[in-house]
């Protein structure tokens, strides 16, 4: 089960966030960065989520709007982007359903143990609807630095 590639047209998706719906129809025209993360208010998501927010200004100079997406509900979502100061949107998949267009809610092992959850996986989408970048199995440390030089190639 690879997923989506660079090259490929954007799965079709639909999220809610708190300030309403998302979907790859609302963002037709526009140039997007979705990034798919564990959980709210964990070390890493802290993390890669704080790094997205302090280089948004960034990526809207480069024409991209940045999306968050986990599994945790509108609710803690709240939280977490004011406990951050996040700048940008989280989508609520308690369904798993936008992790399932992209491939990113796999079996993982950890110390032997075997379960599912969601692989830390970020797509770049430009204005067309065509994957640009695709990252998967991200580690946090200089991955949104990356994701902006991407980005910035589009351009």
């Amino acid at each position: 089960m690879a997923g989506p590639e660079v090259g490929d047209a954007c799965p079709d998706f639909e999220g809610e966030t708190n300030e309403g719906q998302v979907s790859l129809a609302s963002l037709a025209g526009k140039r997007f960065v979705l990034y798919f993360y564990p959980k709210d208010q964990t070390p890493g998501c802290i993390t890669e989520a704080c790094g997205f927010r302090d280089l948004s200004a960034e990526f809207a100079q480069a024409g991209a709007v940045i999306y968050g997406v986990s599994k945790d509900s509108l609710k803690s979502h709240a939280n977490f982007i004011a406990k951050q100061s996040l700048n940008f949107e989280l989508l609520s998949d308690p369904e798993k359903t936008v992790h399932a267009a992209f491939t990113t809610w796999v079996e993982k092992k950890n110390y032997g143990r075997v379960y599912m959850g969601t692989q830390r996986s970020t797509f770049l989408v430009d204005e067309n609807g065509v994957l640009q970048g695709v990252w998967r199995n991200v580690r946090v440390k200089g991955h949104v630095d990356k994701v902006l030089e991407a980005t910035r190639a589009l351009s």
